[in-house]
């Protein structure tokens, strides 16, 4: 392959072009069908708790008060109401929930009072985010490439990419926080080509965007910093001068959350604890896995297929070489050093002090948009090369539409499950609200967070006892069957010492039935 790449000014051939619009027209409807089809799990019913303006604390106070509460009671606290204020959101976020900065909140509490209250509403913001990550990441690609060519195949990747179609179809803010990382890494390049005070006041603009959304994006704009030194020489130019400016500007438009951080920090690290537990070869393997979700993804259950991991770091891996080997250092360096200062800041902590948080696939989004953007690279450079043979650019046309393919089979797959693996702990959800269903007048015991999530799934026969590890429910005759659902070992050990009750394991690992002993 020749040192200088010739594929930049080259217009998409037709058949490139066709494939990409098709493949965009299919994500676009994947990210739309059966919205309301999986379900609502322990994260969303948080989500739609501090939109509603509700605080946890709250529902704890009135399910202790009333010991046992109804599916309709739980439902409440789901859903806007007059009792609550647009503050009473920004103050739940604030007073339990800080390491989640407002904005998407926001923004979701405005969605719903124009388009209703329900799942697929919920649901549609995220939608409507990523629809507009496809034009960013298209300027992005431009920016960065200078390549049509690029730019639609990066697309296409995107478009069908199953980790971006499930976040995409999630009340959460990630989606969201994957246009902000696009907007504002395009927005970026543009300032440092364009030299104008609105590009860059836009870019400061991108940078509160951003970090108001989620606080993760703090790595990407050190690693902006980075890269816009590495491009100056190390020099303190106007462009670094700019950059540090508006950057600034942003920074100190977050030091309100910032402060609201710092106060409720204990409160922070009580509620993160769990990611700081973990095991360094499962964290491998969640690293492989999660890495196979950008491209191919058809949930745990598909053991067999585990070589595929190992395909895509293959790809992934060859990918940065040929990045490396053959594209001009603004933009090599820009993708590597973004994959690194999204990662590092959370392998390394993982790596030393053991933990899960590059674990979870979600915190790293800005990560896997690099790396698709090199493989964007990759394919481009292969079937565009004049030092490759025609055999060669066949397979490497082969491989296109083999990644786009795996894409478009998972998006089919998952598009037709009620549970994939983003629910985490919500896994088993459906099936042990259909053995509960299933009870004449059952009751169920679990945590506040699970009942509400439990709330979209439970006939309105069951009723439930919210409760936090440390207390030891008092529990009525009347029922035909108790179940303990995820409530802690704290809580379990203490039914078994009390004697009352033994409990039956009857779904692994945390479901129980209470039988008196």
């Amino acid at each position: 392959m020749n040192s200088k790449v010739t594929h930049r000014l080259i217009p998409p051939p037709t058949w490139l072009r066709f494939l990409a619009i098709v493949v965009l027209v299919i994500g676009i409807f994947f990210r739309f069908v059966n919205l309301e089809r999986k379900i609502y799990w322990y994260d969303e019913s948080f989500t739609s708790l501090r939109v509603s303006g509700y605080k946890e604390s709250e529902l704890i106070q009135e399910s202790t008060n009333k010991q046992i509460i109804d599916i309709e009671v739980l439902q409440k606290y789901q859903h806007l109401n007059e009792e609550k204020s647009l503050v009473d959101t920004v103050n739940s976020l604030a007073l339990e929930d800080a390491q989640h900065p407002p904005l998407y909140y926001i923004l979701m509490r405005f969605w719903l009072q124009w388009f209703g209250d329900s799942v697929s509403a919920r649901r549609s913001l995220s939608v409507f985010s990523s629809l507009l990550v496809f034009p960013s990441v298209y300027w992005l690609c431009w920016e960065l490439f200078t390549s049509v060519l690029v730019g639609w195949v990066a697309l296409a990747l995107i478009a069908v990419s199953p980790l971006h179609i499930l976040y995409a179809q999630e009340a959460r803010e990630y989606s969201l926080w994957t246009l902000t990382t696009v907007l504002s890494s395009a927005v970026l390049l543009h300032a440092m080509r364009v030299q104008t005070k609105l590009s860059w006041g836009m870019y400061a603009s991108t940078v509160i965007l951003g970090l108001y959304t989620f606080s993760f994006s703090a790595f990407m704009i050190f690693g902006h910093g980075i890269y816009v030194l590495a491009m100056e020489g190390r020099r303190f130019t106007k462009t670094v001068i700019s950059f540090v400016l508006a950057s600034f500007i942003g920074f100190v438009a977050f030091v309100p959350w910032l402060l609201v951080i710092i106060c409720n920090f204990s409160h922070i690290q009580l509620t993160t604890d769990w990611l700081t537990h973990g095991q360094q070869w499962y964290l491998v393997q969640k690293w492989l896995f999660n890495l196979c979700t950008v491209f191919f993804d058809l949930d745990f259950s598909y053991s067999f297929l585990n070589v595929f991991p190992y395909l895509i770091i293959l790809l992934v891996g060859y990918s940065i070489y040929i990045l490396y080997r053959y594209a001009s250092k603004h933009i090599w360096s820009f993708i590597l050093i973004m994959i690194a200062s999204t990662a590092l800041p959370l392998v390394v902590p993982d790596l030393i002090f053991e933990g899960q948080r590059s674990g979870i696939s979600r915190f790293l989004i800005p990560c896997y948009l690099s790396i698709q953007l090199a493989v964007a690279y990759l394919l481009v450079t292969q079937i565009s090369s004049p030092s490759i043979s025609i055999r060669q650019k066949q397979l490497w046309h082969f491989v296109i539409v083999a990644l786009i393919s795996a894409g478009i089979v998972s998006d089919i797959v998952s598009s037709q499950a009620k549970v994939w693996w983003t629910k985490y702990h919500s896994y088993d959800n459906v099936a042990v609200a259909s053995i509960v269903n299933q009870a004449a007048y059952p009751l169920l015991i679990t945590k506040p967070g699970n009942g509400l999530a439990f709330s979209y799934l439970l006939n309105s026969k069951v009723q439930l006892q919210l409760v936090v590890p440390s207390n030891i429910p008092i529990i009525a005759n009347n029922y035909s069957d108790i179940f303990l659902y995820d409530s802690g070992h704290e809580l379990q050990s203490a039914f078994e010492k009390q004697g009352q009750y033994k409990l039956v394991l009857i779904y692994p690992p945390w479901f129980w039935k209470l039988i008196k002993a």
